[in-house]
């Protein structure tokens, strides 16, 4: 595989598309409620970042991705498609990806909310989610292996009692959207690719209450829990520094 590493130009760069990719989620935070619809999200998403911060929404037309968001509710994985047929209730969990270009440059995250007042299981398993990408960042620096970072994620969701999605992982990304490497949210302590100083990758778990099994519906996108469990998904972008790993979409303070 080729990998593109970066400069300190080019991760400048990124900082800027990243940051704006975390302004966005934070600026929905407030509308996530119940009885709004999947499709208000998306257009208030895609009129702040067209109109306010002067900026591309890269998900619309990718491979024919019709949205600004990928909206995933409840049992759905991943590349959920906002609907105004899809309305929040009191309870669901929502993860609300967005990428954002700047300049030629790449941003990448997403985050889960809640729409009311989340269920105890719901609760637990966002913010276990949450932790099993925090311990894969943690777990990149130069000389690490991928592997590492897998194990990482999958050792904390796994001895919650959760599983971990295989089909779909974290990729490469700099001015092209998805770029090696791609990044398992799985993995064997020292094995896979190593590290090095200037790689940018998304690192994004998705992590499930139930069995691992997805599987895609008709519209070509919406990947959802076979056994209907509930699903939770964080993602950041990160640069691999000398020391460690910076993270280029940190979310605004609260």
């Amino acid at each position: 595989m080729t990998i593109k590493l970066k400069n300190e130009k080019d991760i400048a760069k990124m900082r800027v598309a990243g940051r704006l990719a975390a302004e966005v989620l934070d600026m929905i935070r407030e509308h996530v409620v119940p009885g709004v619809s999947t499709e208000e999200l998306d257009r208030r998403c895609h009129e702040y970042i067209r109109k306010v911060q002067k900026a591309t929404p890269a998900n619309v037309g990718y491979h024919g991705f019709p949205k600004t968001l990928c909206t995933s509710v409840n049992g759905v994985v991943c590349h959920g498609i906002p609907s105004e047929k899809e309305i929040l209730k009191d309870g669901d969990i929502v993860n609300i990806d967005v990428t954002v270009i700047k300049d030629g440059w790449h941003g990448d995250t997403s985050r889960m909310y809640f729409a009311g007042t989340p269920r105890p299981e719901a609760q637990k398993l966002v913010d276990t989610t949450y932790e099993a990408m925090m311990a894969g960042i943690r777990a990149v620096r130069p000389g690490a292996r991928l592997g590492d970072v897998g194990h990482a994620i999958q050792k904390l969701a796994e001895s919650a009692g959760y599983s971990v999605v295989r089909e779909y992982c974290g990729h490469g990304i700099g001015r092209v959207y998805h770029e090696e490497p791609q990044v398992l949210h799985y993995g064997r302590p020292n094995t896979g690719l190593l590290l090095k100083e200037g790689m940018t990758f998304t690192v994004e778990p998705m992590i499930n209450l139930g069995g691992a099994d997805v599987d895609q519906l008709e519209d070509g996108w919406t990947v959802v829990t076979v056994d209907g469990s509930l699903s939770a998904q964080w993602e950041h972008m990160i640069a691999v520094t000398k020391d460690g790993a910076e993270i280029l979409t940190p979310w605004p303070k609260a």
